[in-house]
């Protein structure tokens, strides 16, 4: 859940730990025993259902974080637009239950905002419930300044998305 300080493992390899080492840092239940983490050196992690409403959930979360770090206009809506559709594309393709989750990281990384969503779904490739190639990651590609696609197998996928928090044009170049 939101707050939580465990790690979250996505299958063979894959973990939504901080570079920052296996401390508890960044946590909000005052449970850690050791320093807080400066702000810009912490995760902010979000787990939920993979429900439609918790899409906005998130993007609501990602308007806030980018309003208190004042990052400009440009790189707000692009993230919130691109995490958006990932996370769409979670709730309509990753699952064929109500089982399943979206997880979502956001961390500093240099002059870079890294946004990964992440699902233990059925993995990329042809949806049934679509005819043909979607846009969703065309889209995402080209709200991103980067975007780095992992998978593995039918275990889920992991979209991770970097936007430059000092671009002040819409990636899209659309001003």
């Amino acid at each position: 859940m939101a707050g939580d300080t465990s790690s979250h493992h996505f299958g063979e390899g894959w973990s939504t730990d901080s570079d920052h080492g296996a401390s508890s840092a960044g946590a909000v239940s005052g449970r850690s025993t050791t320093a807080p983490v400066p702000a810009l050196d912490s995760d902010i992690r979000l787990s939920l259902p993979a429900r439609p409403e918790n899409v906005a959930v998130v993007r609501h979360v990602l308007g806030a974080l980018a309003e208190a770090l004042a990052l400009p206009r440009a790189v707000t809506e692009d993230m919130r637009l691109a995490v958006t559709e990932a996370c769409t594309n979670v709730v309509r393709h990753a699952y064929n239950d109500d089982d399943g989750k979206i997880d979502v990281v956001v961390r500093p990384k240099g002059e870079a905002l890294e946004v990964i969503v992440a699902d233990t779904g059925r993995g990329l490739g042809p949806s049934p419930d679509t005819e043909g190639p979607g846009l969703g990651l065309p889209l995402i590609a080209a709200l991103a300044d980067s975007l780095h696609i992992e998978q593995k197998g039918s275990a889920g996928s992991r979209l991770i998305m970097r936007f430059l928090r000092n671009r002040t044009s819409p990636a899209m170049g659309m001003a």
